[in-house]
């Protein structure tokens, strides 16, 4: 038993690690953000865009697009960086478990039995998409959260 939470505190220190917010990335991208005019810098810190931003400011304010778009309208190019959500979804389900040692009324030996559990898996969902022209911000959708 001891031996859990020697493998439960590293795995969570490296999934914080993983975690991008808009401080991490101005942290690790000093040039990109002095690059910004200040009230661009104010909306990167606050994970926010507006129309005539630069991709690297959306960058810092939302991070990596889960995929890049490319495009054409009425004869112009556009590029839309598309992010995703993850949503979680519950279910239950049946499993078998199987054990040794003190079982369910104290004796010793074996136990094994068929067991209701539930689970959560996260699938993708579309979250947001911000459209480029000529590498500035013309528009931006959110999804709403109504799922």
């Amino acid at each position: 038993m001891k031996i859990l939470p020697l493998l439960i505190f590293p795995l969570i220190a490296l999934l914080a690690s993983c975690s991008s917010t808009p401080a991490t990335r101005i942290q690790q991208n000093p040039a990109l953000y002095s690059q910004l005019s200040s009230k661009h810098q104010e909306l990167v810190r606050q994970g926010r865009i507006e129309r005539g931003m630069t991709q690297p400011a959306v960058f810092l304010a939302m991070g990596h697009p889960d995929h890049k778009t490319v495009g054409e309208q009425h004869g112009k190019q556009f590029e839309r960086w598309n992010y995703n959500v993850l949503v979680p979804v519950y279910s239950h389900g049946f499993s078998p478990y199987y054990g040794h040692g003190y079982g369910r009324y104290g004796y010793r030996g074996d136990y094994y039995g068929v067991a209701m559990h539930p689970t959560v898996h996260y699938i993708p969902r579309h979250g947001a998409s911000v459209r480029f022209d000529k590498g500035k911000v013309t528009a931006w959708s959110f999804a709403r959260r109504n799922f």
